[in-house]
């Protein structure tokens, strides 16, 4: 895990001019890293920083090193862990609001998942599916009826939120455990 300081330094470039009113928290920068390692592909750092601040052109050149030094500390961690059978430990608020830190996290999940959805879903669709359930609902990113009402059932998005560290290491075997 990084330190607060590492924290720090990675939200002061997400939150730097241009980008900064577009761009994920490190919350949400977690879960796209989460994804990322989850996932059927790792993105590239370019691609991270790309989805991190919400920009469409940027070149490997605008990545500070920073940057890509620790979402790469952050990705090794969060491997190390998984291959490990430790359960997901998402980063916790200091302002105590889980649920909005939870939101962003699932925010930036589900943002990576949406970049190469073809691949997430080509290895098992149904149980993909499934598992995405929880991020794509706590996500606050879709407006469908059904996920609204699942946000604002306390209990119902407690239940979602317990059952994300479980439906990230599944998803990780899916994709990175041998048959």
């Amino acid at each position: 895990m990084l330190k607060n300081d590492e924290i720090e330094a990675l939200e002061d470039i997400l939150f730097a001019e241009p980008w900064g009113e577009e761009s994920l928290d490190f919350f949400g920068l977690h879960g796209l890293v989460c994804a990322s390692v989850v996932g059927p592909r790792e993105l590239t750092s370019l691609e991270m920083f790309r989805l991190a601040t919400g920009q469409d052109e940027l070149r490997d050149a605008d990545v500070p090193a920073v940057f890509v030094r620790l979402t790469g500390q952050l990705a090794q961690s969060l491997a190390h862990s998984l291959d490990m059978g430790q359960p997901l430990e998402l980063p916790e608020p200091e302002d105590g609001d889980p649920m909005n830190a939870l939101e962003n996290w699932c925010a930036g999940f589900v943002d990576c998942f949406l970049e190469h959805e073809d691949e997430w879903l080509a290895a098992d669709e149904a149980e993909t599916a499934e598992l995405m359930v929880p991020m794509l609902t706590l996500s606050g990113l879709f407006d469908d009826e059904d996920f609204r009402k699942a946000r604002e059932d306390d209990k119902l998005a407690q239940q979602m939120a317990d059952a994300i560290p479980d439906n990230v290491t599944d998803l990780y075997l899916l994709f990175h455990a041998p048959e």
